[in-house]
């Protein structure tokens, strides 16, 4: 009996053990994120190995929060197995061990570790999760769209670094998405520049901005907008141009047909690219209202807006209240489908716009003009000048023949004049030239002398005398003083 009783009781306790591992093997660990970069993939590796052994010590420091003393096990695994089957993770591990302790210092020797291991092992599948983590260092000190962009730039370019160098990693997904969040931010910026340029009217600085936007950041979640403003910024462009004073009207009203059809092509986009957007309505009021013809979207069109609309998450109390507390930006308004901008196209600056408005005025200034008349073409013959670009077609000299010059030099016949030339040809003339003239015969020499008058007699004879002077027909400033009674007479 007793024997029967132990029997069923070992068989009640088998039951039990049996339900118990049934009851155990139903139970599924918890669901892990889809890529977390932060787990251990060695931890389920059973070994007793040296090398293993300080691995996974220096894992548990890690978790731990002892960041020094992983580093000092990881290190000192490194030198003393360098052929060790787990040297990669454990590079790796270096890196995270600063990523994890946070600060500037720590982030920036992360980023340098982890682009030590793209160097050393480019094609190791752990090579993309480095990468990933160096665009994850400037995606946690990203700054608010109004701040230093400097963090946000840099991580777009680190994503897509990413995306371009690896992929077929299985982290592409979340890179692109970490993408579409940074873009969101980028995109925020210049659209907030933009439309307070449209604010003070200064129409070439806004549409430069707004540009810049739809072209880089098609995803934006205020893409409707930024259209918006770009098409308000022409029409504020046409109402000044109406305003000018010193301007011909037929001038003025070609500039302002130019800027209205700009503006209307900005509100029509808005209408054809995101017919599910809010500010949709708004577009189509303006284009009635300039009694343009409003476009009707096409069904791709209308599906692919809504797909973008619908992936957003919506902007809540709390998530604007968290907004100003916490040191990033909110990005929940990003989009969570369509491929984002992987490279930047030209952007549009202000000087552009300043040369697209010289352009318009200048066709508006010329248009019913008549056409320059064609510049008059030279004939070519051998009157044009010598070109550097080709080379020379006059003979070469020679050796001089025999009865030729002195100086080596075969004299060549000038070629037959050009009777279109402007400009005649210098050389040997064959045209016959008179003989000059004989000077004409002095005439002869007279003599000035008159007959009966006294010759001149040289100063230079001593035997000659010179003749008498008349008091009365030379002039003298000596006169001669006045004797007696003459003295009284004054005159």
């Amino acid at each position: 009996m007793n024997r029967l009783s132990t029997n069923i009781a070992a068989s009640a306790l088998g039951l039990l053990l049996l339900a118990g591992a049934a009851v155990h093997a139903e139970k599924k660990p918890k669901n892990k994120k889809a890529y977390d970069l932060g787990a251990n993939p060695l931890a389920g590796v059973n070994s007793k190995q040296p090398d293993k052994e300080l691995y996974d010590k220096a894992m548990l420091a890690i978790k731990k929060g002892r960041f020094d003393v992983a580093r000092l096990d990881l290190q000192t695994m490194l030198n003393t197995y360098p052929e060790s089957e787990y040297r990669m993770r454990a590079k790796l591990a270096v890196g995270d061990s600063w990523f994890k302790e946070g600060g500037s210092a720590a982030l920036t020797q992360a980023e340098s570790e982890y682009h030590d291991f793209i160097t050393f092992f480019p094609n190791a599948p752990e090579a993309a999760e480095a990468q990933m983590k160096v665009a994850d260092i400037y995606y946690s000190q990203m700054e608010k769209p109004d701040r230093d962009f400097k963090n946000a730039f840099q991580a777009e370019v680190e994503y897509r670094n990413m995306i371009n160098q690896f992929p077929d990693s299985t982290l592409v997904p979340r890179a692109k998405q970490k993408l579409r969040e940074v873009q969101e931010v980028l995109a925020e910026r210049e659209a907030n520049i933009g439309l307070y340029y449209v604010s003070r009217e200064n129409y070439n600085a806004a549409i430069a901005r707004l540009q810049t936007v739809v072209d880089t950041y098609p995803l934006y979640s205020k893409s409707d907008q930024v259209l918006l403003g770009i098409g308000d910024a022409y029409a504020g462009e046409a109402h000044t141009v109406q305003m000018a004073a010193k301007m011909p009207g037929a001038i003025k009203e070609r500039m302002r047909a130019v800027y209205l059809d700009k503006a209307a092509a900005a509100y029509a986009k808005v209408i054809t690219r995101y017919p599910m957007a809010p500010h949709v309505e708004d577009a189509r009021d303006r284009l009635v209202a300039m009694n343009r013809p409003v476009p009707e979207p096409t069904q791709e069109a209308v599906a692919e807006n809504d797909a973008e609309e619908r992936s957003r998450q919506p902007l809540h109390f709390t998530d604007k209240t968290l907004g100003l507390i916490k040191h990033g930006p909110t990005v929940v308004e990003a989009v969570h489908v369509g491929e984002p901008t992987l490279e930047d196209p030209k952007r549009t600056l202000a000087p552009d716009m300043t040369k697209q408005n010289i352009a318009i005025y200048t066709d508006a200034y010329n248009a019913g003009r008549p056409a320059a008349p064609a510049a008059v073409v030279t004939p070519t013959g051998p009157n044009e000048p010598p070109r550097t670009d080709s080379p020379s077609t006059a003979p070469l000299q020679t050796a001089p023949p025999a009865g030729g010059n002195s100086v080596g030099a075969e004299i060549v016949a000038a070629p037959a004049a050009d009777p279109n030339a402007v400009i005649k040809p210098v050389g040997p003339s064959t045209t016959v030239v008179p003989a000059a003239e004989k000077p004409a015969n002095a005439p002869d020499q007279v003599n000035d002398v008159k007959p009966g008058s006294t010759p001149a007699v040289s100063a230079t004879d001593p035997k000659t005398k010179k003749p008498k002077v008349d008091s009365d027909e030379e002039s003298s400033s000596k006169k001669k003083k006045k004797k007696g009674l003459a003295k009284l007479n004054p005159f």
